[in-house]
């Protein structure tokens, strides 16, 4: 089922249970993949765009979070996490630490990768690799970890 559809899905059993957070955040992902499709036109959304909307969704949030926090903004921090678990609900699951690092060992090993000069070419290959199964600076903290 495409991704519009579950999103629709959704919307209306928020609009049952008067989840108005829950709501509001389905629409606002809904409204983001209906303006993509647009812009995209007379060709489809491809999964790779769903999930590019999901994920710049969802790191807008975490700015937000990090920018409300630091600005003393608690009350508006915890709007922007509690759009962030609704968001994260619909992106695949996220690798952890310990599943994340053999296949950057891997990625490491294969292209011969020893130095932090080669942090361009790892990162590279490991964002196309591991694409939406985490967050790119994650990503970049452990592959300059690794090489350095």
């Amino acid at each position: 089922m495409a991704l519009k559809d579950i999103l629709s899905q959704e919307i209306s059993k928020a609009m049952k249970s008067g989840d108005k957070v829950r709501l509001e955040t389905i629409r606002s992902l809904r409204a983001a993949l209906q303006e993509k499709e647009i812009a995209k036109r007379p060709d489809k959304l491809t999964e790779d765009d769903e999930l590019n909307v999901l994920t710049n969704a969802a790191k807008r949030r975490k700015e937000s979070i990090e920018l409300f926090e630091k600005g003393g903004r608690s009350d508006l921090a915890e709007k922007e996490k509690a759009e962030l678990r609704i968001i994260e609900e619909f992106l695949p699951k996220q690798l952890s630490e310990s599943e994340l690092i053999p296949i950057l060992k891997n990625i490491i090993l294969t292209m011969n990768a020893n130095s932090p000069k080669d942090f361009g070419k790892v990162m590279s290959v490991a964002s196309k690799e591991l694409k939406g199964k985490v967050d790119g600076k994650t990503l970049s903290e452990y592959v300059k970890k690794l090489l350095g």
